[in-house]
């Protein structure tokens, strides 16, 4: 019986399809591990290493964001396998967990939408954490003389992170007998043989520690246990370092990257015949206020500034500066001292003039509450204008209820008297001073 040729190559076509399908799972490896959790790469670059020797040849390179399977754990490090099937160890601290790239993408999300509270130079290279923490991964370098914005401030415990990494600590156990089939299929990859006993001490061992001729040297021992020599610095407990507390900064890239940075190395970047007023204060933001004055040469500022370090609130002062051009010289039109302050601070331009006519910032009384206090800026002149509960945003923290305050009278109810008898005053300080 003849076979018709249309059907001879459908048989041959099969033929060939089922072969390739045997040739492809004859060729796929049997020793390829399952995954037993994913994470994702935290800094800039990351290299994987065939062993966990410092020395082991590198077998791949992966980039902030990419993702990875990871295989086995030991200890802090971490089996990971990339997309294209490298394998390789990792330091654990160096990966985030999918719910840390999640918040990260978030947190970039939110801070684009927040005001900036001045810009600040960099002068050495400075790394970006993804969190404020010195053993979070760094996914960025600030260049030197970079300049990147504030949007925010955080005080962090400098205390060592956790012994066990946070992507580590979310894969779940393997079952018993999963783990027992592991061992069985790579029972071929043993590891080194157990080491020799100690020699025994010799017989005469309590003859020989009988030192009566020598005289004992006492040195001083530390609660660590190691000897405490002179001159040397005492060393802190774990518990102790984690009680020292660090200022951080949510800064900002002109190309839209986001992280956490320390406060310390930043400089904002305010004219130096400003910051000269600074009186050792640290500025903690800054604004360009404008200038509505005809005749003015140089422009007024805002800026808050903070006296201590670590501190929970971002600034404890308020000052507002003029230029006069009688004297050549900066003056303090306005000026809060005491404060517990918070970002954001915000200010509110006029669109024909191009100068703030208003600035507001959050203060905290000594009950907890919160408040937003709103000023006028107009010829040099600053009044309160309102006062009123606010609410500061803090997913971690629980929100305080703040108590209903009235507002302030506003500046323009005050009398025609009041404000030209204030007016005539301000005139006389500036001839006569």
């Amino acid at each position: 019986m003849a076979i018709a040729p249309h059907a001879m190559r459908r048989l041959l076509s099969s033929f060939i399809l089922a072969a390739s399908v045997l040739i492809c799972v004859s060729c796929s490896s049997p020793d390829r591990e399952p995954s037993i959790g994913e994470a994702y790469v935290g800094p800039a670059t990351l290299t994987l290493r065939q062993e966990l020797a410092p020395k082991s040849p590198v077998s791949a390179t992966v980039k902030h964001g990419d993702h990875l399977e990871i295989l086995a754990t030991r200890r802090r490090f971490l089996k990971v396998r990339t997309p294209d099937d490298k394998e390789g160890w990792v330091d654990g601290y160096q990966l985030l967990t999918p719910q840390q790239m999640a918040d990260l993408k978030d947190l970039a999300i939110r801070a684009q939408k927040l005001p900036s509270q001045g810009s600040a130079t960099v002068y050495d290279v400075l790394n970006m954490h993804t969190e404020p923490n010195r053993q979070a991964p760094s996914f960025y370098q600030i260049p030197e003389k970079g300049v990147v914005e504030v949007v925010g401030h955080k005080v962090s415990p400098r205390g060592l992170s956790a012994t066990t990494p946070a992507v580590a600590a979310s894969i779940k156990a393997e079952p018993a007998h999963k783990k027992h089939l592991s061992r069985s299929t790579s029972s071929h990859k043993l590891g080194p043989p157990p080491a020799p006993a100690p020699p025994k001490p010799p017989p005469n061992w309590v003859d020989l520690s009988k030192s009566n001729k020598l005289e004992q040297v006492v040195i001083p021992v530390a609660v660590s246990g190691k000897p405490k020599l002179p001159g040397s610095k005492p060393q802190l407990s774990e518990a102790e370092k984690a009680l020292i507390l660090e200022d951080w900064s949510l800064v900002r890239t002109r190309d839209g990257r986001v992280g956490w940075v320390l406060t310390r190395p930043l400089v904002m970047s305010i004219p130096d015949e400003v910051a000269q007023y600074a009186e050792g204060r640290r500025i903690t933001s800054y604004f360009a206020l404008g200038n509505d004055r005809e005749g003015a040469t140089k422009q007024s500022w805002l800026w808050t500034t903070a006296q201590k370090a670590v501190e929970p609130f971002e600034f404890d002062a308020v000052r507002v500066f003029v230029f006069n051009n009688r004297h050549h010289r900066y003056e303090t039109a306005f000026s809060e001292r005491n404060l517990k302050g918070f970002y954001p601070v915000e200010v509110s331009t006029d669109e024909s003039t191009g100068a703030v006519t208003r600035f507001s910032y959050i203060v905290q009384d000594d009950q907890g509450n919160f408040f937003r206090k709103h000023y006028s800026f107009i010829l040099h002149s600053v009044r309160l204008v309102s006062r009123e509960p606010f609410h500061l945003v803090d997913p971690k923290e629980p929100q305080k209820e703040p108590v209903s305050v009235a507002a302030v009278q506003p500046a323009e109810q005050r009398s025609w008297y009041e404000r030209t008898k204030d007016a005539v005053g301000r005139q006389w300080k500036r001839w006569f001073n």
